[in-house]
Order: C-alpha cells, then sequence, then structure tokens
C-alpha cells in the first residue's frame, strides 16, 4: 500500500510540475512589471537616456556663468569668491565641464549606440550621435583637442582627437546622420523623449543643418575651403535650417528649474555685466527690460537716468558681495522657473547672423548679408517680446556709453566703450565693419546662450568688449598679457586640460599639448582662432 501512495503521490507531482512549466513564463510574470519586450516596443530602453543627456549641454555656476557668461561680459559677478581670485580674473579655480560632458552626454549616448545599432534602430543611433556632436563641439570650445573617436577605449594611454580631426569627423557623421534622419522622416518613435520637437524628424534635419553651419564658420578662417564646402552643403540641403521661431531649438529645463534664475535669485551670485549696461544703454535697446530688471538704488546710474539699469565689470576689483546687490538683476521673467520651462540653444536669429557672415565670405546661397543681418536682429526682437526693432536698425548715431563703478574709488572698475559701430547696416563700409556689426548684434541676441559667442569673440575679435580690470593670471594656469602699465590687454583663449587627465592619462595628454600647437595654458589659441584679418 506504501509503494502504491508513492507512486500515485510522485505521478501527480509530476502532472503538476510538467503542467505547470508549459505555462511556466507567463504564471510567474508580474502583471505590474514592465517587460524588456515591452521597453523596446516603447523604445524606453534607448529613449530615456536623452533627458540626462539634452540636461547637460549646458553648464552650471562654475561651468557656464562664472566662465564664458564673465568672458563674454554677458553677466557679472558681485561676489568675491576665493578671496577674488578665480576664472573671472584669470586665475583658475573650477574647471568641471569636461566630467559633465564625458559623463552625462558621451557615457548615456555610447550605451544607446550600442544597443540601438545591436536592433538596427537606426533613428535613435543617429539622434545619440547628434547630441553628442552638440556636447562635443561645446567642449572642445573649451580645451581645443578632447577624446572623441577614442571615446571607450580601454588602452592605459587615450589618445586626443586634434580640433582638425574632430571638425572632419562631426562633417562626416552629420552626413550619416542627415541621411538616416531624412530617410525615416516619418518615424514616431521619439516623441514621448523629445520635448524640444516633440518627435518632429524634420526639425531636427533642420537644427542638423545648422550645426554644420556653425561649425563650418567656426573653421572659416584657419580652413576657408572646407569651410566654404560644408558652409554651402549646409545652406543648400533640402531639408532646411533654423530661419523661424517655429523651427528654434529649445531644450527642456529637466532639473525643473532654471540655472542663472537659482544663481542670481536665490543665491544673488550674478547680475548685469558692465557691457550689457553699456551696449544696451547706448543703443537704447529694446530688450533691455526683457534681460534685465532695473537696479534697486537710483543712484547708481546718474548718467542716464532713463534706462534705470547698473552692471558690474567683468573681472572687476571686489570687496563685498554686499557692495553691488542693488544692480540690475537678470529679469523676473526668469523667476520662478515653471517645470516645464525651455532653455534656447540654437535659435534662428543666430543661423541669419551665420548667413550674413557667410554672405561677407562669398558662399554660394548665402543671400545678402543686409537682409540676414537686418532678419537677425527683427528675430531676436520678436523672440524676447521686445518692441522697436525697426526704429532700432534705422538708428545711424548712437553707440555704447563708457562705464563707470559707484561702488569703486577713482577710476577703479571703469572703461572706456571700445565699441564704435552704429547699429543701422553700411553697405559702403568694408566688410571689417560689416563684420564687427554683425558680432555686436550677435552678441545682443544670445543672451543666456554664451557659448557659441565666446568662439566668435576669439575668432574675430568683435564685438570689441572691454579687458578685465583684475587680471590675476601667472604660470601656474598661463599668463593673459598685460601692457607696460599692468593693463590687460587680451583675453582668456581657453581652460586647460584637466587635472584628472593629467594625473590619469598623463601621456595622452601630452600627445593633446603637441595638437594644441602649444602649451596646455589658457593664452594659447585654439586651432580656429588664428587672429589677424578676418577677410
Amino acid at each position: 500500500m506504501k509503494k502504491n501512495i508513492f507512486i500515485y503521490t510522485t505521478a501527480v507531482l509530476a502532472f503538476l510540475f510538467y503542467g505547470c512549466t508549459d505555462n511556466f513564463e507567463e504564471a510567474n510574470t508580474n502583471p505590474y512589471q514592465i517587460s524588456d519586450e515591452s521597453l523596446r516596443q516603447d523604445n524606453n530602453h534607448v529613449g530615456a537616456f536623452f533627458p540626462t543627456m539634452l540636461g547637460n549641454i549646458f553648464g552650471d555656476q562654475i561651468e557656464h556663468n562664472l566662465a564664458h557668461d564673465s568672458w563674454t561680459r554677458q553677466l557679472g559677478t558681485p561676489t568675491p569668491f576665493t578671496s577674488g581670485i578665480n576664472n573671472t580674473t584669470y586665475y583658475i579655480r573650477w574647471n568641471t565641464y569636461w566630467d559633465r560632458c564625458y559623463n552625462n552626454v558621451f557615457g548615456p549616448s555610447g550605451k544607446v549606440i550600442e544597443i540601438a545599432e545591436a536592433e538596427n534602430n537606426e533613428v535613435f543611433v543617429a539622434w545619440a550621435k547628434l547630441v553628442r556632436i552638440l556636447s562635443a563641439s561645446r567642449l572642445s570650445a573649451y580645451h581645443g583637442p578632447i577624446i572623441y573617436t577614442n571615446y571607450g577605449s580601454l588602452e592605459n594611454t587615450i589618445l586626443y582627437d586634434s580640433e582638425e580631426t574632430l571638425y572632419n569627423t562631426w562633417f562626416a557623421e552629420l552626413d550619416e546622420i542627415v541621411a538616416t534622419l531624412t530617410a525615416n522622416s516619418d518615424f514616431g518613435g521619439m516623441t514621448a523623449f523629445d520635448a524640444s520637437y516633440g518627435g518632429d524628424i524634420p526639425s531636427w534635419i533642420k537644427f542638423a543643418n545648422s550645426m554644420r553651419l556653425r561649425l563650418a564658420m567656426r573653421i572659416s578662417k584657419v580652413e576657408p575651403a572646407l569651410a566654404k564646402v560644408q558652409g554651402e552643403k549646409a545652406i543648400a540641403a533640402a531639408g532646411g535650417l533654423i530661419t523661424t521661431a517655429a523651427d528654434d531649438f529649445k531644450i527642456k529645463l529637466y532639473a525643473g528649474f532654471f540655472p542663472p534664475a537659482r544663481i542670481s535669485f536665490g543665491w544673488g551670485d550674478t547680475r548685469m555685466s558692465a557691457t550689457m549696461e553699456s551696449v544696451l544703454v547706448g543703443y537704447e535697446d529694446g530688450r533691455i527690460s526683457k534681460y534685465f530688471d532695473p537696479a534697486t538704488d537710483n543712484t547708481l546710474y546718474p548718467d542716464h537716468p532713463s534706462y534705470p539699469y547698473k552692471g558690474i565689470r567683468n573681472g572687476a576689483l571686489l570687496v563685498a558681495k554686499d557692495d553691488r546687490l542693488t544692480f540690475s538683476n537678470i529679469s523676473s521673467d526668469f523667476n520662478p522657473t515653471t517645470s516645464d520651462g525651455m532653455r534656447r540653444c540654437f535659435m534662428s536669429a543666430e543661423t541669419h547672423f551665420l548667413l550674413a557672415e557667410a554672405a561677407l565670405r562669398g558662399w554660394a546661397g548665402a543671400g545678402s548679408a543686409q537682409e540676414h543681418y537686418e532678419q537677425g536682429v527683427k528675430d531676436s526682437f520678436a523672440e524676447w517680446g521686445a518692441a522697436g526693432a525697426a526704429d532700432y536698425l534705422a538708428d545711424d548715431t548712437k553707440t555704447p556709453i563708457d562705464y563707470n563703478d559707484p561702488k569703486a574709488a577713482g577710476e577703479i572698475n571703469d572703461f572706456v566703450s571700445r565699441i564704435d559701430v552704429t547699429v543701422k547696416w553700411d553697405e559702403a563700409a568694408d566688410n571689417e565693419i560689416k563684420l564687427e556689426k554683425i558680432m555686436t548684434q550677435k552678441w545682443i541676441a544670445a543672451y543666456m546662450n554664451t557659448i557659441e559667442i565666446w568662439v566668435d569673440h576669439r575668432r574675430t575679435g568683435y564685438p570689441k568688449l572691454p579687458y578685465n580690470y583684475k587680471n590675476d593670471s601667472n604660470a601656474d594656469w598661463g599668463v593673459i598679457a598685460k601692457d607696460a602699465d599692468g593693463k590687460t590687454i587680451d583675453f582668456l583663449r581657453r581652460l586647460p586640460f584637466v587635472n584628472a587627465e593629467r594625473n590619469n592619462n598623463t601621456a595622452g595628454v601630452a600627445d593633446a599639448t603637441t595638437k594644441l600647437e602649444g602649451p596646455d595654458e589658457i593664452g594659447t589659441p585654439l586651432w580656429w582662432d588664428t587672429g589677424g584679418p578676418n577677410f
């Protein structure tokens, strides 16, 4: 009997086991858990990386605000960080944009490319590469040579790409990206992850073409033939360029706040720059009230009481933060930031200014320099909701004003404006004067998006910005030139390679320095920063 019970029990267990395994996967699936198959169907397994990538295109306080926002003279700090000796006075304390790009853009984009290539998902490969080019082109504007084609190498020494190699690589990648996006223009799989264009591929094609034009213009002096070929390719591209407000490329504030607003309203560490005061007040520019709030002390601007704004000189001699907190803040329209806010990254005004310069350089299809110059100004006024663009463009008398710092003794922090061009276009002027007008207006229009005008200022010398009052550069990071009287007569040209690379990739940095063709210092010009006349 015991034997029969054993056989019966064994048979029942066998039936239950084999019967259950027929539907084992179905029976043991958590109904509340998203399956890998579902993730792939919705592209979440690749799309989920894009908010991190796009959210780290811009830097924060030490990578952006106390860097090229200051070096381009758009925003000034009232705060004497580290005893007043820091990046804004040409002594390098912070150099972290490298980490932001590699950790938050290169790393995720590499993962997307790896997964998407394995699945033949060519649109996500192209999109990831395009975002990576945007990030890399900004990082290279800081340092020059960077690790790009060798990114992900496991070698002990990882070699950097020269800038010439970088630009040729980016142009080739843009060819592939545009071809892929064009062949898949009705692909709908990006929508859930694309806060910029809502998954509209033709809009991303315009952005890719506009990036080609931007990169081509960067090298227009060092490699004019290649720049012309690539620029004309962008201009003639069937997919078009960013030329209207509907085309503008903006990036969602994924962190839920606008960093300059936190820096300004939350911490009190940034204010209007003295150069913005000089230029916007001098030109009586209607955008001034869209960019900044009036100063809260009405004794600060006796030389222009009808324009109640006051800025801080970049590279100023500062004693106490409280001295200049009453100077003009950024516009209150930036505060508070909504969670669905967007940040300007590539606007139609920039494209028109690029086309205006392209026309001066004789690039086929560029059109009229004057028409694009004027359209760039009009688009910028419209973008910011400012009135009076037509009258502004007709003005041939006003120029930027000189600056006085009411909180400093004598002539400390004061400057005489170096900009003497008016707004009105002059077809009879030579190309240098025309380019100076274009670059001055491009500089004004680039408010809160300063990386490219930092490039422009270094490669063209325009606009004619004031030099630092205080210059703390020394042999530690390289010297920015002074005259016999100790006054600064040049600008910071780049940031050094980061210490982590110097310590852990020593041979790679040594090789990169040879590609830089100068010492790894802040005064060494980048490849496209050739100096000399522009034509």
